[in-house]
């Protein structure tokens, strides 16, 4: 793995308008490493995509530095910068066939007219679009639309690939298969890749690093294992996957007591009130008996390989989501509910 560093941030700051205006991004500092791919994950409004624009060069950063290849590029433009953006609505030429589409970066910039065919049918190639060239971009699908926008990104060889919700216009099962597509591109051409998205199986799907973003400022950076299993705050336990949050109490011998279970914190808490994060996953579903966390099943889902459980309980209703399909339940059965280990997050309160 080549541990250069592709894009870093040195303490950024981005206001709109006058000095008096509320700062979007609020002094973040991060790195990406050069040939791999950090996902910036965020609900709407938290700074991600005005961090993008300004790795782009589209916006300037209102105080701090910005280095790519460990060149600073805070004051360039984003012709001087060599990095390359697909954007959420492909912002495809409509007049233009997929080959001139693909072309057109080189022929502005350029490269003779020869050099530009050869290296957009292989920029095309490499994305599955061979045989396409004469197709205007209303002939296409949306997978294939966004294929062209990647493959026209491609061609310019940038050192940054940029990319802004990428996928949020395709359906669910072509969204899956394309957010391979671009991991295994990725890593094979061993790309810089800064990807935002709002959802977070995306995120952890195609990501060597997440940084997750609150309010302008950067909640926890990490692998998505990092963030998955050990996030260091509610905000992250609930934004990454369905965890709910529960009030507990760590005691003095390192345990947690939630209601009537106790767990096992993998980090020893000073004793307090803390909240524990629990996916819906962590749950095993009894047949009712002592011990364990009693309930009655108000809503019961079954879809295949799992079962969607809404389980009525003393702490409240919990959302249950169970891989054994052996047993299904209905409404109003007693359940008893026990935590598995994995999946459970105590976090500060």
């Amino acid at each position: 793995m080549n541990h250069e560093t592709g894009i870093e941030f040195r303490n950024v700051t981005k206001r709109y308008g006058a000095g008096k205006n509320p700062l979007i991004v609020k002094g973040i500092d991060f790195k990406v490493q050069a040939g791999t791919l950090t996902t910036i994950l965020g609900p709407s409004g938290c700074g991600k995509t005005t961090t993008l624009r300004m790795i782009a060069g589209l916006e300037a950063p209102t105080s701090g530095q910005i280095f790519i290849d460990g060149k600073d590029v805070t004051t360039l433009g984003p012709a001087e910068r060599n990095v390359s953006m697909v954007f959420q609505s492909y912002a495809l030429f409509p007049h233009m066939n997929v080959l001139q589409n693909v072309s057109y970066g080189l022929s502005v910039t350029g490269v003779d007219a020869a050099e530009s065919l050869d290296r957009a049918r292989a920029a095309m190639a490499t994305v599955g679009l061979s045989g396409y060239d004469e197709r205007i971009p209303s002939e296409l699908s949306g997978g294939q639309q966004q294929r062209v926008a990647l493959a026209r990104a491609l061609v310019l060889e940038p050192s940054v690939l940029l990319f802004d919700e990428p996928l949020s216009n395709l359906d669910a099962r072509l969204r899956r298969s394309m957010r391979e597509e671009i991991r295994a591109l990725q890593q094979r051409l061993k790309l810089t890749v800064a990807y935002v998205t709002h959802d977070q199986s995306e995120a952890l799907a195609v990501s060597d690093q997440i940084i997750v973003m609150d309010a302008g400022t950067i909640a926890q950076m990490g692998s998505p294992q990092d963030l998955y299993e050990r996030p260091s705050s509610e905000f992250v336990a609930g934004f990454m996957g369905e965890a709910m949050l529960f009030s507990g109490e760590a005691l003095p011998d390192g345990s947690v007591k939630v209601g009537p279970l106790f767990l096992r914190p993998r980090h020893r808490m000073s004793p307090g009130a803390v909240k524990a994060a629990i996916r819906p996953e962590a749950w095993h579903v009894d047949k009712a008996h002592a011990g364990g966390l009693s309930g009655t099943v108000s809503k019961a889902s079954y879809l295949g390989s799992f079962q969607e459980l809404s389980v009525d309980t003393g702490l409240g209703s919990i959302f249950v989501v169970s891989s054994e399909v052996a047993q299904t339940w209905t409404p109003g059965d007693d359940v008893t509910l026990h935590l598995n280990g994995r999946g459970v997050s105590i976090v500060p309160a």
